[in-house]
């Protein structure tokens, strides 16, 4: 069904920082001479906020009712955080554009008192180093943990989930003595909390952090020409080979599975990923670099040589017996 709307009408989540991202994404359209109304939908993912993403379901659970409500043609687009989108798409739906990459890695925000007479500024790297044994650090993410895990096996994590400002009440509350979040939602929120960056070359990012998709039918060719404007090249490049790598692995968007490609020019990328046990005494790491699809493919498949198939498994196994 091809959308003859006057309008663009933009499917997002409720959560501020979904809100927020899709705002902005609005205004782009907007300032392209688009006419556009925002839709707000509730997914599963929001309102399981409590429970672990990896038991019921993964990141999916994020776009599900923004994809029934795009088959319905209740709206013409949907903007999600590229890393929430699983690395295969229902029949029917496509990326219409990715957007250009905001900064990709992740940072550690830490209580006051966690770390007494610490230089304000140490980056991220640095702060994890200095945090004393013990220390509870509060994410959701099983590739977060294991990265942790792998630099210090003394610390603590505890597992949060819930929208920004939620983990950081959890942080000023003391249930936790830091969190790890997304600098792109920290940014694009606005938020006046000091944050310590944790560099991307050694704490690798979900796959397609940092950027947003704009999902659309694959039949709407008058939405797809309209947010062509949205599409950077070299992001959509990037995305792709991690992507693939995420596909080719078979691995879900939960598990310990990290991935950054940089585009390098004549439709190349360097790709660069990881897979990690939950415990983060197994890390298995390579780096590629080709054409975004096939290199995605060729750097899973060397990781897979590698045992990255029986580590996933494994973390399976783990996940399940946690029920």
């Amino acid at each position: 069904m091809t959308s003859v709307a006057s309008k663009l009408r933009i499917g997002t989540r409720g959560s501020p920082l979904a809100v927020a991202q899709s705002g902005q994404t609005a205004a782009r359209l907007e300032a392209a001479g688009h006419c556009v109304e925002m839709i707000v939908i509730r997914t599963s993912g929001d309102r399981m906020a409590d429970v672990s993403l990896a038991k019921v379901g993964g990141k999916g659970l994020f776009i599900k009712e923004l994809e029934e409500a795009l088959s319905r043609g209740e709206i013409d687009l949907a903007i999600h955080s590229m890393k929430d989108v699983p690395a295969e798409l229902p029949p029917g739906f496509m990326l219409g554009a990715v957007t250009e990459r905001a900064d990709e890695r992740d940072v550690l925000v830490l209580r006051e008192d966690a770390m007494p007479g610490a230089d304000g500024t140490l980056d991220g790297d640095a702060a994890l180093l200095r945090v004393a044994t013990g220390a509870r650090i509060g994410t959701g993410s099983l590739r977060r943990r294991a990265q942790i895990a792998a630099r210090r096996s003394d610390l603590a994590t505890a597992a949060i989930r819930g929208n920004v400002d939620t983990r950081l009440e959890k942080l000023r509350r003391g249930e936790v003595d830091a969190v790890v979040l997304a600098a792109a939602g920290v940014a694009r929120l606005g938020l006046a909390v000091r944050t310590r960056p944790l560099a991307s070359t050694g704490f690798l990012p979900s796959p397609g952090q940092g950027a947003l998709a704009i999902e659309c039918r694959d039949d709407d060719a008058t939405t797809r020409e309209c947010v062509a404007v949205l599409n950077d090249v070299p992001t959509a490049a990037a995305c792709t080979a991690e992507r693939a790598f995420l596909r080719e692995l078979g691995a879900s968007c939960v598990v310990p599975v990290a991935a950054l490609a940089v585009a390098t020019g004549g439709n190349e990328v360097r790709l660069d990923g990881l897979v990690a046990s939950l415990d983060g005494q197994t890390i298995l790491r390579a780096q590629r670099s080709g054409s975004p699809e096939r290199v995605g493919v060729d750097l899973a498949q060397a990781l897979i040589a590698d045992g990255a198939r029986d580590v996933l498994d494994e973390v399976e196994r783990q996940m399940a017996g946690a029920d």
